[in-house]
């Protein structure tokens, strides 16, 4: 009887595809990346293109003349704000991470005691917050002003971080996945040996949830990242580095400078993403769990 070998790779048994199978996958998600990556590489050879290149028609693909004219153009008009630019880019960087580290310790405190305290009326609120996530931002607003106002949030820091702490999006992420990767019998023997909740959810829950929670910071650290300054933050002092250059761009009028701006906002969301993207595979692999 002949026995049918498994395929291995680095030790590791992988689905039993075909070499063809394999080979037609990786052309098709090939064809796929490159379609997708497309629009960020027009946008990067055009902050390196000089103006003579940007209005040719059709456009080309590629630069004939590089130059750092635009880079150039762009850090000069920074220099001319009457707030220095390290403030917004100081601005930019505390909001981004006051909003990411808050939202990402409340919604996982918050997804724990939802999935595992079972609290009375805890499918209940989870189910308000799913029907949070279809309610638009715009329908809520009259209601957020008039918190904000009687909360003296009003051109202040607090405004740009504490309601971001509220996304209800990265509570459901957090509390589906440890819905489907920690075993109640788990937390319950750790209740047995006499751990405390805050302790089960600090060493236990959240190393194991480790895929979630880097996904749920990478998105809220985008998310604020290129949000700009809030709608409620009238003080120049208080703003952010994208809506400093948003500001410069209006004023020249040149889309080099514009194409150069963005480069420079999308190269931190995109270093942090390429940082951490690896533990997100390796952990999205391993870490989960069955009774």
């Amino acid at each position: 009887m002949k026995v049918k070998r498994l395929r291995t790779r680095k030790n590791s048994v992988v689905l039993n595809r075909s070499v063809g199978g394999d080979a037609t996958i990786f052309i098709v998600l090939a064809i796929l990346g490159v379609f997708m990556f497309l629009p960020t590489y027009y946008l990067i050879i055009t902050a390196f293109k000089p103006i003579g290149e940007m209005f040719l028609t059709p456009p080309n693909f590629y630069v004939i003349k590089p130059t750092f004219q635009n880079f150039i153009d762009l850090f000069a008009s920074m220099t001319s704000t009457w707030v220095p630019i390290s403030r917004y880019i100081f601005n930019t960087i505390f909001i981004s991470l006051g909003a990411t580290v808050g939202c990402l310790i409340i919604g996982s405190m918050a997804a724990y005691a939802i999935s595992k305290v079972r609290f009375p009326g805890s499918n209940t609120v989870f189910q308000l917050i799913v029907y949070s996530l279809m309610i638009s931002s715009t329908v809520t607003g009259i209601a957020h002003f008039i918190i904000y106002v009687s909360l003296n949030w009003l051109n202040t820091y607090t405004i740009s971080i504490v309601p971001i702490w509220a996304s209800t999006l990265g509570l459901y992420l957090m509390k589906n996945f440890i819905d489907s990767s920690i075993p109640d019998s788990m937390i319950e023997s750790a209740r047995i040996e006499g751990c405390s909740e805050f302790r089960i959810y600090l060493t236990l829950v959240m190393p194991l949830v480790k895929p979630a929670w880097l996904t749920l910071m990478i998105t809220v650290f985008q998310q604020v990242w290129n949000a700009g300054a809030s709608n409620y933050v009238y003080s120049e002092n208080l703003k952010t580095f994208d809506n400093a250059i948003n500001s410069i761009i209006s004023a020249s009028g040149t889309q080099g400078a514009g194409a150069a701006a963005a480069v420079i906002m999308m190269s931190v969301p995109i270093t942090v993403f390429l940082i951490t993207q690896s533990q997100m595979v390796e952990t999205m692999a391993s870490s989960g769990m069955k009774d």
